[in-house]
């Protein structure tokens, strides 16, 4: 059994009959009254995101959870196929238990967290940043940068990313994959 106070991004727990990943938390401690633990945990069985406060010193029921590597072979419709690096084994996932998959690139490593107790998978996670080549985006126009002026662009997987005028088609760009936003161009 685990705490509030152990609460962390990415801890796999039992709540409701369901198991849930925390993907957002806060530590909030009012001038008046106890402290508290605003979280958000996405269901790993359904994807559904819901808010839940827990009080502060209350008892969570966490899972035991292992990580391995994976990468990411390939997509038929809304099944992924994953190889484990280390034997080589291949699973399957649903779409739905993954964060971003349009930002999965073929042949990217993944982390992927497994329950101990049933060797189910519970959730995928990309690495911190992606780079990726734009295949189709509109040139920019002169004249329209008084601000921070950005265009739609379509990446190598298909993702639609909004990208500063500067950008053309043929460019890699780095995209945080936690936020699905651009970062920076890379230069060859």
């Amino acid at each position: 059994m685990a705490s509030t106070s152990d609460i962390r991004k990415g801890l796999c727990i039992k709540y409701n009959h369901d198991i849930y990943k925390i993907i957002e938390f806060l530590h909030v401690k009012p001038g008046k009254g106890p402290a508290f633990v605003r979280t958000k945990l996405k269901s790993v069985t359904s994807g559904k995101v819901i808010d839940n406060t827990f009080s502060a010193g209350h008892k969570i029921e966490d899972i035991r959870v292992e990580t391995h590597k994976f990468q990411y072979l390939y997509n038929d419709g809304d099944t992924y196929h994953f190889m484990n690096n280390e034997d080589y084994s291949q699973i399957q996932l649903e779409k739905d238990s993954l964060d971003t998959p349009e930002l999965m690139k073929e042949g990217e490593t993944v982390t992927i967290q497994i329950n101990t107790e049933d060797s189910m998978p519970l959730s995928v996670d990309l690495p911190a940043h992606v780079i990726l080549e734009v295949t189709s985006t509109e040139p920019g126009v002169k004249g329209n940068t008084a601000t921070n002026a950005t265009k739609p662009a379509i990446v190598e997987t298909g993702a639609k990313i909004n990208v500063p005028l500067f950008i053309n088609e043929g460019d890699k760009i780095r995209i945080d994959t936690e936020k699905g936003n651009y970062q920076e161009r890379i230069k060859d």
